[in-house]
C-alpha cells in the first residue's frame, strides 16, 4: 500500500497533468484514453482540502479506493449530473486512488445501462467484482505511485473493453469540440439517427440524454474561464455560446449549485474536470 512517506518521483513524466506535494494527476495508457480520462493519487490534507470540497458535475463516472490506515474501500460514482460533495469523506482518509473515467467510458468495462448508474453511490463490487478484487490486490501490494499506475494500466488494458456504437463517439466528441453549443437535431441528421434514438444511446452509455450531456459541456467550459480573474462574468457568458447574462446565471446555479460570482470567489472549495473536455 502506498503511504505518504512512500511518494516519489514519478518516472514518466510527460504523463502527468498536475502534482504537489500531496497529490498527482496521472494520463492512462494511450491505449486508454478513449475510456479513461485520468488517474489520481493523493493522500488527504484538510489544510488543502476543505470538508465543503465539491466537486462539479461533468456527466462522467469515477471509481474511488480509498485507505483509512485499517481498511481499503472502494466506492463507484456514477455519471454524475449534480454537485457532489466529498471532501469530509475525503478528509477520513489517508489515501485516496482515483480512476476518472471519458464520457461513456464506464460502460465499456461493465455492460451496465448508465441510466441505472446516474448520480448514484454503490460500492464497485456491486457492478465489476473480479475488476474490483484485481484492482484492490494491485493497491494492497505496491508501494509506488509509478508500480501502481503501471499495474493498473496493466489490469485496464487486459479487460477488453465493450464496443459502443461509432455514432455515439462521433456525437460525444462534436458536443465536446463544440463546447456544448450544438443541437440535437444537428446530431441526430449528421449520423442518419433519429432524435429518439440518439437519445436512448445516450441514455443507455452515458446515463443521461444528448441535451443534459450537451449543458454540462457547456457548463464546464464556463467553469474554465471564470477561472481566469481577469475575464469577466459577462465575456464567459458569450464566451461559453450563452445569448444573455441572466439565462448563463440561471442555467450555471442549476447545475453547480452557486452563481458564477460565487464559484469565483470559492474556487478552492470546487473540483473542475482537468481532462475531459
Amino acid at each position: 500500500m502506498i503511504t505518504r512517506e512512500d511518494r516519489q518521483p514519478f518516472h514518466d513524466t510527460c504523463r502527468i497533468l498536475d502534482k504537489a506535494d500531496d497529490f498527482i494527476y496521472v494520463l492512462p495508457h494511450p491505449g486508454l484514453l478513449e475510456w479513461i480520462s485520468n488517474y489520481t493519487i493523493t493522500f488527504p490534507n484538510g489544510n488543502i482540502i476543505s470538508d465543503d470540497y465539491t466537486v462539479m458535475p461533468h456527466g462522467s463516472a469515477t471509481l474511488v479506493f480509498t485507505f483509512d490506515g485499517n481498511n481499503l474501500c472502494s466506492n463507484l460514482f456514477g455519471p454524475i449530473t449534480k454537485p457532489c460533495m466529498i471532501g469530509r469523506q475525503a478528509n477520513q482518509n489517508d489515501m485516496l486512488f482515483i480512476i476518472e473515467f471519458q464520457p461513456a467510458g464506464l460502460h465499456a468495462f461493465t455492460g451496465v445501462d448508465q441510466r441505472e448508474l446516474s448520480d448514484q453511490t454503490l460500492p464497485f463490487s456491486f457492478i465489476n467484482p473480479v475488476l474490483n478484487k484485481k484492482i484492490m490486490e494491485t493497491l494492497d501490494s505496491v508501494h509506488s505511485m509509478h508500480e501502481l499506475v503501471i499495474h493498473i494500466d496493466h489490469i485496464l488494458l487486459s479487460c477488453l473493453p465493450l464496443p459502443r456504437p461509432g455514432e455515439l463517439h462521433w456525437s460525444v466528441e462534436s458536443i465536446i469540440r463544440n463546447s456544448g453549443n450544438i443541437s440535437v437535431k444537428e446530431l441526430s441528421e449528421a449520423v442518419y439517427y433519429s432524435e429518439r434514438h440518439l437519445n436512448r444511446i445516450f441514455s443507455r452509455y452515458l446515463g443521461m440524454n444528448t441535451k443534459t450531456f450537451s449543458r454540462l459541456v457547456r457548463i464546464n467550459k464556463a467553469v474554465r474561464l471564470l477561472q481566469n480573474p481577469g475575464t469577466s462574468i459577462s465575456s464567459v457568458c458569450y464566451s461559453a455560446g450563452f445569448y444573455d447574462l441572466s439565462h448563463f446565471i440561471h442555467d450555471f446555479k442549476d447545475v453547480t449549485g452557486i452563481t458564477p460570482l460565487d464559484y469565483r470567489h470559492k474556487m478552492s472549495d470546487f473540483y473542475s474536470e482537468i481532462a475531459k473536455f
